[in-house]
């Protein structure tokens, strides 16, 4: 299964931030979408950042509440991982599990097309595996 496929099955939407915005602009955005990241996107719609509910979280505990008045691009991870539509799952995984990061935006063609996250990566290769399971059992039964 390929990335592309995880996107044609949850949508291709995504929920993104601008640099200025504050970060309880972010963890509303967060809250009410019910998300765990927000990649941040400049007026070109370029992604300049990713934040986390844990980049957030971090920054509070280290500065106070005075952090939620900052801009989301002081606690963004600025540097920002990402795999083509084409890649296949094990491949997201894998730059998921060697990141130590649970988000990972989507490009085609140099274009965002999406975001997916480990839990729609774990989603996908659990239906995967019990695919492969019932064809194997019934290879046998038959």
């Amino acid at each position: 299964m390929s990335v592309s496929q995880i996107l044609a099955q949850k949508g291709r939407s995504i929920i993104s931030a601008k640099p200025e915005d504050t970060l309880a602009d972010v963890a509303t955005l967060l809250a009410e979408n019910k998300i765990g990241a927000v990649l941040v996107l400049d007026d070109n719609k370029d992604i300049c950042g990713i934040t986390s509910e844990r980049d957030i979280v971090r920054l509070v505990a280290s500065q106070g509440a005075i952090a939620l008045g900052k801009p989301v691009s002081d606690c963004m991870t600025n540097k920002v991982t990402y795999c083509e539509d084409s890649d296949s799952i094990n491949t997201a995984m894998e730059k998921m599990t060697s990141g130590r990061f649970r988000h990972l935006p989507v490009l085609k063609n140099g274009s965002l097309v999406g975001l997916i996250s480990i839990g729609d990566v774990v989603k996908r290769k659990i239906e995967e595996v019990e695919r492969d399971s019932e064809e194997l059992k019934r290879y046998i039964a038959s």
